[in-house]
């Protein structure tokens, strides 16, 4: 963990905690791009990563490099202590009631992917519905999808309202005595709306139908605590979350897992083979097949002690007078229409300047050493629902400061310039 973070644990309970001195801790803020100091506002898409992830996942490289669970010599056993120390981090991050519930992934989409295939599959057929949101980020569409073309199974969708937000009484109607399970989204990466996930839960419980959250844009802006809200699955990515990119988890409750078919056949999900059978491994291994990404999970391990010397609370709060600021001046530029208004909103905002397109925008502000992201955000329907091909999205993250939206604001002037 680096020396700012330390000192900002020791004060986490300070009304007013000093975000900018972290920024040192992330070699990658610390650079000029296209002339100028680089403003990174394209947090949804991935974070940066801090010092002490770079040094944990290094380390493993030049000192650790061993696979896991299956040597007795000391570099193996160095490298599971760390592998399993992360599973056991994420578990008391997230509070998982065991490691058992912790099953490492290459991020949420592969994490979804399995309860598609391995929970939810073997469970449903001809009649039977699925119920997601018109928020969705294609990785909780296209899954959901894959099931229903397998099985002869329904994918329904809630619609969006004019400000981004589920329609809530679309989301109880289509709840019914069809319904078979629940995929939503906690937060949403085009537009940083955050659902009424304790609501829709309870709903889902009270027909008895279980219910997965995407978590992937919640973990890193606020305290996630998945007995709290008893969702039956929660999927998250590491790279989000200032992590190395290709690892995540699915959290699942053990009993749910228990009864699932593995997902992938090969090593480390087996406690034995011959050619007339195969017996699998115990939770959490039946669903780990092959050689992990080791690294990517002491990375984790690592960014996961980096923010709870940091503490939730103290970045939520952060984050939410960054985009409160943001919100304010973004309302000042002429030609410029927020898309999505919802009333609790984490880290992202999407944008649209009358008459210049969302590519054009990225691409002169990137000019000005900003970088956000432009498109659709691998969340058509959303684009689709607003009537768009694609917005403009600033996203934010606890290193981000003032002095940053400054530039954003800025550089937004500088491409209306262009195109006056």
């Amino acid at each position: 963990m680096s020396s700012t973070a330390t000192e900002i644990a020791a004060s986490e309970h300070s009304e007013a905690p000093d975000f900018g001195r972290l920024r040192a801790d992330f070699p990658t803020l610390n650079q000029r791009v296209n002339g100028h100091p680089l403003c990174y506002l394209d947090n949804a898409a991935t974070t940066q990563k801090p010092e002490s992830v770079i040094s944990a996942v290094a380390n493993y490289y030049r000192k650790n490099n061993a696979n896991v669970h299956r040597g007795v010599h000391t570099l193996s056993e160095r490298a599971t202590a760390d592998y399993e120390g992360a599973r056991e981090k994420l578990r008391q991050f997230i509070g998982a009631e065991s490691t058992r519930e912790i099953v490492f992934t290459r991020g949420t989409t592969e994490a979804i992917n399995l309860v598609a295939q391995a929970y939810l599959r073997p469970l449903v057929s001809s009649g039977d519905e699925v119920l997601i949101t018109g928020l969705e980020h294609h990785s909780n569409i296209v899954p959901w999808q894959m099931v229903c073309e397998q099985t002869g199974a329904s994918l329904k969708v809630a619609a969006l309202d004019e400000n981004g937000e589920v329609r809530l009484d679309e989301f109880h109607r289509l709840l019914s005595d069809k319904t078979r399970f629940v995929a939503v989204s906690h937060v949403s990466n085009a537009l940083g709306t955050v659902n009424p996930v304790g609501e829709m839960i309870e709903a889902a419980k009270t027909r008895g139908v279980p219910i997965l959250l995407d978590g992937a844009q919640a973990l890193p802006h606020m305290h996630v605590d998945v007995r709290d809200l008893d969702c039956d699955f929660y999927a998250l990515s590491s790279h989000k979350m200032f992590g190395p990119t290709g690892i995540g988890a699915l959290y699942g409750k053990a009993s749910l897992l228990e009864a699932m078919p593995p997902y992938q056949g090969g090593g480390d999900m087996i406690s034995m083979v011959s050619f007339e059978e195969t017996r699998y491994n115990d939770l959490p291994y039946k669903f780990e097949a092959g050689t992990p990404n080791i690294a990517g999970a002491i990375g984790l391990g690592a960014a996961i002690d980096y923010l709870n010397a940091i503490g939730m609370t103290q970045i939520l709060n952060h984050e939410k007078a960054m985009v409160a600021a943001a919100l304010d001046g973004l309302s000042t530029i002429p030609g410029l229409r927020l898309i999505g208004r919802p009333r609790e909103r984490a880290g992202a905002i999407s944008f649209v300047i009358d008459g210049i397109h969302p590519h054009d925008i990225g691409t002169i502000v990137d000019a000005d050493g900003v970088a956000i992201r432009t498109g659709h955000h691998c969340a058509m329907p959303v684009m689709q629902h607003f009537g768009l091909p694609a917005t403009a999205r600033a996203s934010f993250a606890f290193y981000n400061n003032e002095a940053d939206i400054e530039r954003l604001l800025r550089a937004l002037e500088h491409c209306r310039n262009v195109f006056a």
